[in-house]
């Protein structure tokens, strides 16, 4: 763990939490603030582990929802015959 001494990164206040959760809510916009606070150097410490996180947190689902959707899709072309039916 580093040691940093006589350097704290200011404490974000409760409005700047929820603006930036509501940015992140945005479709495209979120994600692509997202980045940009995950991998700024002139972002706040906590802002930047907060959105780094968060990346990991959405590439898991997104990971999660493609082999519930493979999976299924498979079950779908078992189920009516295969690809032989198409």
């Amino acid at each position: 763990m580093e040691n940093i001494q006589g350097e704290t990164a200011p404490v974000m206040s409760l409005k700047d939490w929820v603006i930036s959760v509501l940015i992140s809510f945005i479709p495209v916009i979120g994600f692509i603030m997202l980045l940009v606070w995950a991998f700024s150097d002139s972002t706040n410490p906590n802002k930047k582990n907060w959105a780094k996180a968060t990346l990991i947190i959405f590439a898991a689902g997104f990971v999660l929802y493609l082999v519930f959707a493979f999976i299924f899709f498979g079950a779908m072309m078992s189920g009516a015959g295969g690809f032989e039916s198409m």
